[in-house]
């Protein structure tokens, strides 16, 4: 069960550099969202799926995903690393691609999350800083997955429908229009 939020309202190619009302604007829906599922005091898994095309760049670049945007360095203590077969198998055909998964577990207050989200926002817009991979913020508690996937939009899932009808109600202005029967007939 989850709901497609829309983050990026009124893009014109032309006006949208980093201080333009548009990013402005998904930034402020980014973190307005994860402030509305996440206390500071909650404790979340922060997953990022980093993908390995048989070279080992993405792993060679320095990865400071989790670094920059942790308050105290302790906490990074807690990252855990595995590496899966890559998970788009399909396009993979010789098998040589992997997805190696960093899960941190640690309390919201840990996180520098408005610069996480930010740079997430940035992923396909040129901006600086940037991060490119896919990362997940995941909810015991509350029973929820927060994907921001770009500037575009985000995905939050749920256990179930009650889960997150709070955020439902909230923010059904910023249902994608797209999805937006879809998601309506599981709230009703």
């Amino acid at each position: 069960m989850g709901i497609r939020f829309e983050l990026g309202v009124d893009y014109r190619r032309d006006d949208c550099s980093q201080n333009s009302p548009y990013l402005k604007g998904v930034y402020r829906r980014a973190i307005t969202l994860f402030d509305s599922l996440h206390l500071p005091e909650d404790e979340i898994f922060v997953v990022v799926n980093v993908n390995d095309f048989g070279d080992n760049r993405s792993l060679r670049r320095k990865l400071n995903i989790f670094s920059r945007y942790i308050r105290h360095q302790s906490v990074l203590n807690k990252l855990e690393h595995m590496t899966l077969p890559y998970i788009i198998p399909e396009d993979d055909e010789d098998g040589n691609y992997k997805t190696h998964r960093f899960v941190l577990k640690c309390k919201v207050s840990d996180l520098r999350y408005m610069p996480l989200l930010k740079a997430i926002c940035n992923n396909d817009m040129g901006y600086e800083p940037a991060i490119y991979h896919d990362v997940f913020f995941i909810s015991l508690k509350q029973k929820t997955i927060f994907h921001v996937y770009d500037d575009r939009g985000c995905d939050l899932v749920a256990a179930s429908p009650e889960d997150i009808r709070h955020m439902y109600k909230t923010h059904n202005a910023w249902i994608l229009d797209y999805d937006r029967d879809e998601i309506d007939q599981v709230f009703k």
